[in-house]
């Protein structure tokens, strides 16, 4: 039997965690109606003073002081927007998570769950993914791991990560295959209703840049670009009015949001050229050229470059209107 240890971290989100045990406790029922035993132990970890005496559902919760070895451990998501908080009231799990590794566990992290192990140090060198609105966030925290942001699932070396929401499921079908073979995976995707050709994750991006860094100078450089990004003028002219050398505004631009000016610019068109599609009937050129665009080729390209596919094809998967009745019974 698969020893699984599933953390109960301070913080994470309720809907991983809930994910993550109808899936496993559902691999379990498939063997036993087959007659044969659970294919994993499922066991729950929290920190020694979030455990003690009690539950959580039916499971009890067991202190990470427990040092039987642990075949695979899964780390859940946090909540949305706590992650370095999330991280520091979690760091106790880390001695704990790096010795299970170095005698032979397997650790699988979920969205944003990726944060606490890279914490561990075991990610770097290696590749992860995480939630692509937190791809920023954790390669200014963890630079030494080779991160792929639009990636649905990493594996490296016994390490496993994934992207943000859904793509949970991804890995844990990933995991499946690794541990119970190809039956398994397709009972546990037909069983949840999961697509299983999903290639990336960009599509689901939104482009969110900091506004609470402090300074002033970039914030009056991020409104002007905001403001203006429909005009098809350089970045140069449309900053040309900050009180700084543009080496200046640059150097402080790219330290407070993570991004240069015209990255900046890149990303706010291609984020209104999003919501064009996705909640007009505009056609590919209007929405190209009331997002800044005049050359439609270019558009294309950089679009699928950002975005993971055509406007088009964009449009066809998120556009409100076309979205209405799809998948719904008629009355």
């Amino acid at each position: 039997m698969i020893q699984l240890a599933l953390l109960i971290t301070k913080r994470h989100r309720l809907l991983s965690v809930a994910a993550i045990l109808d899936v496993f406790e559902s691999v379990n029922r498939f063997y036993q109606a087959q007659g044969k035993s659970s294919f994993f132990d499922i066991k729950l970890f929290s920190l020694p003073a979030e455990s003690s005496g009690q539950t959580f559902g039916k499971y009890e919760l067991l202190p990470i002081e427990v040092l039987e070895k642990q075949d695979l451990i899964l780390i859940p998501a946090f909540a949305a927007d706590v992650t370095e908080i999330a991280v520091g009231e979690n760091i106790r799990f880390v001695p704990w998570l790096q010795q299970q590794y170095q005698i032979g566990a397997e650790i699988a992290s979920f969205c944003t769950g990726a944060f606490l192990l890279a914490a561990t140090g075991l990610l770097n060198g290696k590749s992860a993914t995480t939630h692509v609105n937190a791809t920023s966030a954790f390669a200014n925290s963890f630079p030494a791991v080779r991160l792929y942001g639009d990636a649905i699932v990493t594996d490296e070396d016994g390490i496993y990560t994934s992207g943000g929401a859904t793509s949970s499921f991804h890995l844990m079908l990933h995991l499946l295959k690794i541990y119970c073979g190809r039956e398994v995976v397709l009972h546990i995707a037909k069983l949840f209703a999961i697509d299983m050709d999903r290639e990336q994750q960009a599509y689901f991006g939104t482009f969110q840049p900091p506004q609470n860094h402090g300074d002033n100078l970039v914030t009056m450089a991020q409104k002007k670009i905001e403001n203006a990004y429909q005009e098809s003028s350089t970045i140069e002219a449309m900053i040309q009015d900050i009180p700084a050398s543009r080496r200046n505004v640059v150097r402080r631009f790219k330290l407070a949001t993570g991004v240069t000016p015209i990255e900046y610019l890149q990303k706010t068109r291609i984020e209104a050229a999003k919501k064009l599609l996705e909640l007009t009937d505009q056609s590919v050129l209007e929405v190209m050229l009331n997002s800044g665009y005049n050359d439609l080729k270019a558009f294309r390209q950089l679009f699928k470059k950002s975005a993971g596919m055509t406007p088009k094809s964009y449009r066809e998967k998120f556009n409100v209107g076309r979205m209405e009745g799809i998948g719904y019974a008629a009355k």
